[in-house]
C-alpha cells in the first residue's frame, strides 16, 4: 500500500515537472518572453550604480568618459571610451584638470584627443554578452585586461546596445547589428581611426554581433580590421538552444532530445537566429586578409567549447573554393599544446587569411575576459 501512495506521487510529481516545462516552454514562445530570456536587458545595476561616474568602478578621474552614438535609425546608445592607463599616466594633469563633462560633450574632452589625434593609437571595440551593463560583472576587469598589452596604446571603447544600460530603444537580432555598424562608422568617421588600426571584441552574444558587423563591412565596403576576436562564441541560436540551459541549471530544449521533431517545432518559434556559422562563413569568403581568432574555455557551462570548434572548422573550409572536409582540415592545421594552459589551433591560407581556435581549460563564460589570453590575442594582432 505504501509502495503504491509513493508511485502515485512520484507520477504526479513527474506530470507537474512535465506541465511546468511545457508552460515555460510555451512562454518562451511568444516574442515579449524572448526578447527578454534572450537578451535579459532589464536586469542590471542601475539602481545602485551610477555610470556617469566611473571611479565608481576603480577608473582614475576621467580615466573612462561617457559618450552618445546615434545610429541611423534614431536611437542614442550609450558608450564608455577608456584611456590605457600608460597613456592616462603620461596626460594625467590634464585629465585630473578637466571638469568633468557630459556623453554629449565628448568630442571636447581630453580623452577623445588622445583617441583622435595620435596617430599610434589603436582601438578595441568591445560588444558585450547579454544583460547588464557596459559596468556590469567582470566586464570593467575586462577592459583593464584588453589594453594591457600595449597601455600606451590601446584604447577601448565599449557600448550598450539598443534597450540596455541608458541607450535608448529595444534590443532584436537587426538592431544590435545596426548599434555595431554605427559604433564602427563613429570610430573610423568621428574619431578618425582606420579600420587596420581596430579590433573587433565580442562575449558571449556579442560575438554574434561582432560577426555580423565584421560581415556586413567587407561585404558592403570591403572594409576589413586588424581583427576580429570572438570569445565563447556559439554558431547559431537553434543550435544553441538544443544544448543551452540558463546558468547551466535550467535547461531550454534538452529535455526534448529524445524527441527531434518537437525540438525542431519549438526552434522554428524563435525570432532571432544570430546565425554567426553563417555570417563568418560569408567573413573569410569576401575577405582578403581576414584575422579571425576564437577563445573559448573547456569550463563554459553556458555555451560549450564544442561551438568554437564548428565555427573554427566552417571558417577554414571556407577559405577553399572546393571545400574542405574537417579531416583535411585536421591534418593540416598547426597546433600548438599549452599544458594547463589548454590548446592553440591555427590556419593559414597563403599567409593571408588567418584563423586561430584556443581552447582554455580555465575561465568560465565571463571571468575569462579579463584572462591574459585575451590581452595576449589583442596585441598580437596589433603587433604581429
Amino acid at each position: 500500500m505504501a509502495r503504491s501512495i509513493s508511485l502515485k506521487q512520484a507520477y504526479w510529481f513527474l506530470a507537474a515537472c512535465g506541465a511546468l516545462y511545457v508552460t515555460f516552454i510555451s512562454i518562451l514562445c511568444t516574442s515579449w518572453a524572448q526578447k527578454h530570456a534572450l537578451y535579459v536587458h532589464k536586469l542590471h545595476t542601475l539602481w545602485w550604480h551610477d555610470l556617469d561616474k566611473p571611479e565608481q568602478f576603480g577608473f582614475l578621474k576621467n580615466q573612462v568618459q561617457p559618450l552618445h552614438i546615434t545610429t541611423p535609425d534614431g536611437e542614442v546608445l550609450y558608450a564608455w571610451h577608456i584611456v590605457p592607463i600608460a597613456k592616462y599616466i603620461a596626460n594625467e594633469e590634464y585629465l585630473i584638470k578637466e571638469q568633468t563633462i557630459s556623453a554629449a560633450q565628448f568630442q571636447d574632452s581630453v580623452g577623445f584627443d588622445l583617441l583622435s589625434k595620435d596617430p599610434n593609437s589603436r582601438l578595441v571595440i568591445n560588444f558585450h554578452g547579454n544583460a547588464g551593463t557596459v559596468a556590469q560583472g567582470w566586464r570593467t576587469d575586462a577592459y583593464r585586461s584588453l589594453s594591457s598589452g600595449a597601455p600606451d596604446k590601446i584604447h577601448v571603447l565599449a557600448i550598450d546596445y539598443r534597450g540596455f544600460g541608458l541607450s535608448t530603444g529595444t534590443p532584436d537580432e537587426q538592431g544590435l547589428i545596426t548599434d555595431g555598424i554605427a559604433t564602427v562608422k563613429w570610430a573610423i568617421d568621428v574619431a578618425k581611426i582606420p579600420p587596420e588600426r581596430i579590433v573587433l571584441v565580442g562575449q558571449s552574444l556579442g560575438t554574434a554581433v561582432a560577426a555580423a558587423v565584421a560581415e556586413h563591412f567587407v561585404r558592403v565596403s570591403k572594409v576589413e580590421f586588424a581583427g576580429v576576436v570572438l570569445i565563447a562564441a556559439f554558431s547559431d541560436l537553434p543550435t544553441l538552444m538544443l544544448t543551452y540551459s540558463i546558468k547551466g541549471l535550467i535547461p531550454i530544449l534538452s529535455p526534448l532530445r529524445p524527441y527531434p521533431r518537437l525540438q525542431r517545432f519549438f526552434s522554428g518559434f524563435l525570432r532571432d537566429t544570430w546565425n554567426t556559422s553563417s555570417r563568418i562563413t560569408n567573413l573569410v569568403r569576401k575577405s582578403q586578409k581576414v584575422n579571425l581568432h576564437l577563445i573559448h574555455s573547456k569550463d563554459d557551462f553556458d555555451i560549450s567549447w564544442k561551438h568554437s570548434e564548428s565555427l573554427f572548422y566552417a571558417a577554414a573550409n571556407a577559405t577553399s573554393t572546393s571545400g574542405l572536409s574537417i579531416k583535411q582540415i585536421e591534418a593540416v592545421k598547426l597546433r600548438q599544446d599549452l599544458h594547463e594552459g589548454g590548446s592553440l589551433e591555427s590556419w593559414n591560407s597563403d599567409g593571408m587569411k588567418k584563423i586561430a581556435k584556443q581552447i582554455v581549460r580555465y575561465g568560465g563564460h565571463n571571468r575569462i575576459t579579463t584572462y591574459p589570453c585575451i590581452a595576449r590575442t589583442v596585441q598580437h594582432i596589433f603587433e604581429p
